[in-house]
């Protein structure tokens, strides 16, 4: 008798953690949102000066202007702003896939061979912090055609993630678990497939998650510098609303571009859940 009246105070003081974890979860997030909110408003309304206003827009103007707005003249009202982030959404998942199939094999080639890692490393910092800018012109130079120009520097900027991670979990699998498939003779092939690559999954998507977010912000950067051939993505658009001084469809043009972003981001979060949630456990202080 009493173990049943303990398991159901312990069952109803789990759901009491799970309803008041669900509602801070819930609550943290609007809180920020209205703080930010008030203070766009605070620097739009009242620290900038009446004559830089125009720079930052209201919240409820960008609405009205800029959301509100189907079609309004030349790339002006959010169609032209859809149909811009589409084609920047377009280059960069091409841009990924790209960089996943080339960043894992690296990794995997690199795990390996020690002497390929050693070579191979350096220039992997070296493209990672070098600035695209500094690179435009040699990639105007060798590569035709805006598309791969666009491609190329997505895969510049979003590789280093992916290479590193997946290097760092193909080299931490369990020590023991290597003696006992070198104890099997077992193949490189099997090794890899059936220990370090499934070890390896958690830095993976991690390594995902942080490349698909780095797509994004490639598709956007290769949209300023490449834009020959009648591409508009949405750089060259938030470039024209900038020229122009289209402040409400400027600030819509950027908060969809970081929308794509974040939903990226979230989508490989979710299927890293999917694939690794059944048996890899993270923890979390209390």
């Amino acid at each position: 008798m009493s173990s049943s009246v303990e398991s159901t105070a312990t069952n109803e003081n789990s759901s009491e953690t799970s309803i008041r974890f669900r509602f801070s979860d819930y609550l943290g997030p609007a809180v920020v949102f209205a703080v930010f909110i008030g203070l766009w408003y605070l620097l739009s309304n009242v620290v900038l000066p009446k004559q830089k206003r125009f720079l930052l827009p209201s919240p409820h103007r960008v609405l009205t202007e800029g959301f509100f707005v189907w079609h309004s003249g030349t790339r002006r009202g959010l169609y032209p702003i859809l149909m811009s982030l589409w084609d920047s959404a377009k280059i960069a998942l091409i841009g990924l896939i790209l960089t996943i199939i080339i960043g894992m094999s690296l990794a995997i080639l690199m795990s390996s061979r020690r002497w390929f890692e050693r070579a191979t490393w350096p220039y992997l910092v070296a493209v990672q912090s070098a600035p695209i800018l500094a690179l435009t012109p040699l990639i105007r130079a060798l590569i035709d055609g805006s598309t791969k120009q666009r491609l190329l520097v997505v895969v510049l900027i979003a590789i280093f993630p992916i290479v590193s991670n997946t290097l760092f979990g193909l080299l931490s699998a369990d020590k023991s678990q290597h003696e006992l498939f070198t104890l099997h003779n077992t193949s490189r092939w099997t090794r890899l497939t059936k220990l370090q690559i499934p070890s390896a999954l958690p830095n993976i998507f991690v390594g995902l998650r942080i490349s698909a977010g780095l797509a994004v912000i490639g598709a956007v950067v290769g949209d300023f510098y490449f834009r020959e051939g009648g591409v508009v993505g949405i750089g060259a658009q938030i470039d024209v609303y900038r020229a122009r001084l289209w402040g409400p469809e400027l600030i819509t043009a950027i908060i969809l571009a970081s929308l794509l972003g974040l939903t990226v981001f979230l989508v490989f979060g979710w299927i890293a859940k999917k694939v690794t949630g059944k048996w890899h456990i993270s923890t979390r202080g209390n």
